[in-house]
């Protein structure tokens, strides 16, 4: 599992924009890597919500924004086009991006041990340098402005 202050995993998934995304598309700007469940359920339709709301700070500071799940393009082109998503969705159908940044493995639901997709959140300096890391946000509806937060108090991190 990533730590904060370690190197960022690399990853190449499609997004839902058509592109191929690796972690060096994106060298000299701060990533914020959130990763959901889900396309279209209640907490994923919420957190993704917020981020969209808050997109022109994320913009205003200068930060990529990306969000990923196991969902296929399929899922999220109806995700973005229902709720007005601006920002691409990248589709790790195999876990395997996620898997690396912590954030597919056991959990708990419904009382109950499964594997599955664990909300959280990474935010990339610069330099491919893990500068923030929830390994579980517990609510998805406030997460993104907790986000948003962290970025605004911490502009001097990576060298933005």
């Amino acid at each position: 599992m990533p730590l904060t202050g370690g190197k960022a995993p690399d990853f190449d998934l499609e997004g839902s924009d058509g592109k191929h995304y690796r972690l060096q598309d994106f060298a000299g700007k701060r990533i914020v890597l959130y990763f959901y469940p889900k396309d279209n359920t209640p907490g994923c339709t919420k957190e993704a919500c917020g981020f969209r709301d808050l997109k022109p700070q994320f913009d205003s500071m200068d930060v990529v924004l990306l969000g990923i799940s196991k969902d296929s393009l399929k899922s999220h082109d109806k995700f973005i086009r229902d709720f007005d998503l601006p920002f691409v969705l990248l589709s790790d159908p195999d876990a395997s991006m996620m898997s690396l940044y912590g954030a597919y493995g056991e959990k708990v639901m419904c009382g109950k041990k499964c594997m599955g997709v664990i909300r959280s959140t990474v935010i990339v300096g610069p330099d491919g340098t893990i500068l923030k890391h929830w390994p579980k946000v517990a609510k998805a509806d406030a997460h993104p402005a907790e986000v948003v937060k962290w970025l605004g108090q911490n502009s001097n991190e990576g060298g933005k």
